[in-house]
């Protein structure tokens, strides 16, 4: 199939960047001691912080280390090649191909995306079981649940950023909103602090808004805090938001294909 191919092309692409990679690992890993001492100072003062011992804590760490580059935290991937190719008028190209757009990048990225979790995910986990000796998934089945949450997050983060890159249609360039999409990530995402720690009312708004999909979902779904039909829910709720910001994607484009030209006519 075309979109395999082009996911597997994305994958070898990245593949060839292995200096890089084990950069990254190193930087992840070294992130990864400098929080999980923190958050082990913060569980030590609130051993019941958020509903987490200082295990899930640590896990919690580890885990978004892992998802750091597979979800595109602050961007990247297919989409800021989109965003480029706006800018230069290319994507007049892309447009003419006998395929949607939204399918070819989003391919792309999920190889993008596979290759950075079994590499810059893989590691840095591998590090924690050792160093920190974090929790594992319970069950096969809650492993599996883990890995679908993953892909939702890919396709929910992915969304988002194919939004931001088509803000060149109108810009011509997507930085401004592009930082300002990493900021609201970092804070949405549970990247900086679980979002379990957030009091009250930003507490609901946080998990119900898109970018939980990204961290918090995941991490609570291995740790097992969600079984039975509110593991269904949690995956639901990555759906729903993959499902609303892919729409969103595909109106936006035929928002801009109708009413933009394109640099260079």
């Amino acid at each position: 199939m075309l979109h395999v191919a082009v996911a597997s092309r994305a994958f070898r692409r990245y593949s060839t960047y292995r200096a890089a990679t084990v950069a990254g690992i190193f930087t992840n890993s070294v992130f990864g001691v400098i929080y999980s001492y923190a958050y082990l100072a913060l569980w030590r003062a609130n051993p019941s912080a958020g509903g987490y011992d200082s295990q899930d804590a640590v896990t919690y760490v580890w885990l978004g280390q892992a998802l750091l580059m597979t979800i595109a935290l602050w961007g990247g991937g297919a989409t800021d090649d989109l965003a480029e190719r706006i800018r230069t008028g290319d994507v007049a190209i892309d447009l003419y191909r006998p395929v949607g757009l939204v399918g070819w990048y989003l391919a792309s990225d999920l190889g993008r995306a596979a290759y950075h979790l079994l590499t810059r995910g893989l590691a840095p986990t591998l590090i924690g079981l050792i160093a920190f000796r974090i929790a594992l998934p319970s069950s096969p089945v809650t492993a599996l649940a883990f890995g679908v949450s993953v892909v939702l997050a890919v396709v929910v983060s992915f969304a988002i950023r194919f939004l931001v890159a088509s803000t060149a249609f109108w810009l011509l360039d997507q930085s401004g909103v592009k930082v300002m999409s990493g900021a609201f990530a970092i804070f949405f995402s549970g990247m900086m602090l679980p979002l379990v720690l957030f009091p009250g009312w930003l507490g609901t708004l946080a998990l119900g808004l898109p970018w939980a999909s990204y961290v918090q979902v995941p991490a609570d779904i291995w740790l097992g805090r969600h079984s039975g039909a509110d593991l269904a829910s949690a995956l639901a709720f990555q759906v729903l938001w993959a499902v609303v910001l892919l729409a969103a994607c595909h109106g936006v484009l035929r928002l801009a294909t109708r009413k933009v030209v394109v640099q260079g006519g």
